[in-house]
């Protein structure tokens, strides 16, 4: 294999799947890394931000950019774990199963935390298992399935927060901004004008695929990933090494997949700068967004205004997380 034209192959692929995005979603540059590197890594990515700032649309853009199905599920009380999954129908005298909205390869679960647990260990699974159980009979799920679940950050009424063992399940954590007044400035000439531009196929499932081969083929030296294990380790308050806020404000810290999640991020990270090796640089690029649903804060963090993000943020600043 030759590797520099591989990891450039890889860059410039992933830079005119950008740019096609981009075309069609004015800013959130983080919302479109994060949803492309949860679809070549092949997990589940969540996002946390107001409603109308254009998830859903990214959902479809992206599907048509690569020519893959797309499916959205509005979470709400009511919604019973078959609206999800199907359920068995009779046809003609004779039971068949009608596949319900998740038998898709990006499916955006909106405002997941609506849902009731019953509901949401119904998403769980197919999260996890990458299919879904109906009367015992276990459905695959297309290959690649990647959830992409939304949340609104100031709501809370009449909602079911997340288990921490589904919020494990996350790729990563990405908090949506707000757009620029030039970025709203092109939302509105955009979507208000009497044209709207036709979305681009620019990609297909092999290619994906080929995408996601390669992000598993880059080389992590033992060093570096020493080095973000002991990023994940440092953020649980009972090691003797931790520091002091650490030990102040956290209840729990990451778990196992903290370690995964990072990794994956890296490797994906390090191809788009055409490299077939992880630095400590790219591990600290994903540290926030991979470790911030991860780490249980106590009652004194939440009396003093204290985030994960402050958290992981002091962390690097104070030398902990150092790439030298």
């Amino acid at each position: 294999m030759n590797y520099e034209q591989e990891a450039s192959w890889f860059q410039n692929h992933y830079e005119t799947i950008r740019e096609e995005i981009g075309h069609h979603l004015i800013g959130q540059d983080s919302v479109v890394r994060a949803a492309l590197f949860g679809l070549i890594a092949q997990r589940h990515i969540l996002l946390e931000g107001m409603p109308g700032l254009g998830k859903s649309l990214l959902v479809k853009t992206i599907g048509q950019t690569l020519s893959i199905t797309t499916n959205r599920i509005q979470f709400t009380p009511d919604l019973m774990p078959a609206d999800i999954t199907g359920t068995q129908m009779l046809n003609e005298g004779k039971m068949e199963f009608r596949k319900g909205p998740v038998f898709a390869n990006l499916v955006m679960a909106d405002e997941i935390n609506r849902a009731t647990p019953k509901t949401q260990s119904a998403m769980l699974e197919a999260m996890q298992e990458a299919s879904v159980t109906v009367f015992g009979t276990r459905y695959p799920l297309p290959k690649p399935f990647v959830v992409m679940a939304t949340q609104n950050p100031v709501e809370q009424e009449g909602t079911y927060p997340l288990p921490e063992a589904q919020l494990d399940r996350f790729l990563m954590k990405v908090l949506i901004e707000f757009p620029t007044k030039e970025e709203l400035n092109k939302i509105v000439n955009l979507t208000t004008g009497t044209e709207t531009p036709e979305i681009k196929v620019v990609s297909s499932i092999e290619e994906l695929m080929r995408m996601q081969h390669l992000a598993a083929q880059v080389a992590v030296a033992p060093e570096v990933q020493d080095f973000a294990l002991e990023i994940v380790l440092g953020t649980h308050p009972d090691r003797p090494e931790s520091s002091k806020k650490i030990k102040q404000y956290v209840r729990y810290g990451a778990s196992p997949r903290g370690a995964q999640s990072i990794m994956v991020a890296a490797k994906i990270q390090a191809l788009l700068d055409k490299r077939f090796h992880v630095s400590k640089e790219d591990i600290i690029a994903w540290v926030k967004p991979t470790l911030r649903h991860r780490i249980l804060l106590n009652f004194e963090a939440v009396a003093d205004g204290i985030s994960t993000d402050t958290l992981l943020e002091s962390m690097i600043h104070e030398g902990s997380l150092s790439a030298k």
